[in-house]
C-alpha cells in the first residue's frame, strides 16, 4: 500500500470564533490552500490546536477538508497518548473518507523504542488506512529513532514519517534506509531544503498557511532541481521560518493570519494569542514578504 503525499503540505490551522470553530472561515483557508497550488491537506494536527477540540467538530472540519480539496490527498491527525483512544479516534474518523492518518508518537508517556514499536503496529493492523508517523521529541517528550522508523516501515500500510525531530544524522539514515515508496516529510519548515535534497519527498508546513504560494514555488525548486532559486527562496523565508516558532505553534502563525484578515486571533485554552512584540515581529515579516 502506498500513497503519494510528495511536494508541499499545510498543517492547517482552526479558526475559532467567539469560543466556537469557524467552520465557514476554515472552509474559505482550505481553498485559498488549494487555490494556491498545495498538494496535501493535513487538518487536526498540532498546529489546528486539536486536543482542544471535541469530537463533533474534530469529524466536521475533516469533512470539510475532504469536500473542498478537490482531490488532493487528506492526512487527518488522530493519535493520541493511549492506544485505545487512538483506535477509537481512527474509527471515528474513518466514515469521513481521510487519505490516511497522521499518528504522533504517545506524548507524555516517554515509551520505549520497543514500546513505539508495538504501539504503531497495533494502530497499523487496526485500520487498512495508511499511516503516516510522526515524529517531533519537543512535543512528545519522546523520539523515535531511526531503527524504530525503518523497521515499521516495512509495515505495509505505514506510508511515510513525518520527521520534526531536527536530528540531522537521524533524518539521513530514514532517508538512505527507506524502502520502496516509503516517503519521509519535513516536519519543520526551516528543514525542508536540505532534507529534501537528501532525498526527502516534501514538507508538512506551518508557514504554508500564511504564504502557500511562496512555499509552493520554494518546494517546486527544490523538486525541479533548481539549486539556485531554492536556495534563495530559502534565504528569504528563513526568518519568517524561525519566526513562527517564537512562541508555541500556532500562536505566531494565527496571529500572521489574523494581520492579513483571514481570521481571529483567537486560540482555546491553555493556549493564548501572543504578546504584542510577536504581533508586531509577524506584520513586518509580511510586510518584508511582500504580502502585507
Amino acid at each position: 500500500m502506498r500513497l503519494d503525499l510528495s511536494g508541499c503540505g499545510t498543517a492547517l490551522l482552526t479558526p475559532f470564533k467567539n469560543s466556537k470553530v469557524d467552520y465557514d472561515t476554515f472552509a474559505s483557508l482550505v481553498d485559498r490552500q488549494v487555490d494556491s497550488g498545495i498538494d496535501v491537506l493535513v487538518p487536526l494536527g498540532t498546529t489546528g490546536e486539536t486536543p482542544c477540540l471535541e469530537d463533533e467538530e474534530r469529524i466536521r472540519l475533516l469533512q470539510i477538508a475532504k469536500e473542498h480539496s478537490k482531490g488532493r490527498p487528506v492526512i487527518v491527525g488522530g493519535g493520541t497518548n493511549s492506544l485505545r483512544h487512538t483506535i477509537r479516534s481512527m474509527q471515528m474518523l474513518q466514515p469521513y473518507g481521510p487519505d490516511a492518518f497522521l499518528i504522533v508518537v504517545p506524548y507524555y508517556n516517554k515509551p520505549t523504542q520497543e514500546g513505539q514499536y508495538l504501539y504503531f503496529k497495533a494502530v497499523a493492523e487496526s485500520t487498512s488506512t495508511p499511516i503516516v508517523l510522526y515524529n517531533v521529541p519537543g512535543r512528545t517528550g519522546a523520539n523515535m529513532t531511526a531503527e524504530t522508523a525503518l523497521r515499521l516501515a516495512e509495515i505495509d500500510n505505514i506510508v511515510a514519517i513525518k520527521e520534526a525531530s531536527g536530528n540531522r544524522e537521524q533524518i539521513e539514515k530514514i532517508i538512505e534506509g527507506a524502502p520502496e515508496g516509503f516517503q519521509v516529510l519535513s516536519g519543520n519548515d526551516d528543514d525542508t531544503l536540505w532534507m529534501m535534497e537528501k532525498g526527502a519527498a516534501g514538507v508538512i508546513s506551518v508557514a504554508s498557511n500564511v504564504i502557500p504560494a511562496k512555499m509552493v514555488e520554494f518546494v517546486g525548486a527544490i523538486r525541479r532541481g533548481d539549486s539556485s532559486a531554492a536556495s534563495s527562496l530559502n534565504d528569504s523565508l528563513a526568518k519568517f521560518f524561525k519566526d513562527c516558532f517564537v512562541e508555541s505553534n500556532p500562536i505566531p502563525a494565527k496571529a500572521a493570519m489574523a494581520a492579513l484578515g483571514l481570521m481571529e486571533n483567537e486560540l482555546r485554552l491553555p493556549m493564548v494569542p501572543c504578546s504584542e512584540s510577536t504581533y508586531e515581529l509577524m506584520v513586518n515579516d509580511l510586510k518584508s514578504l511582500g504580502i502585507l
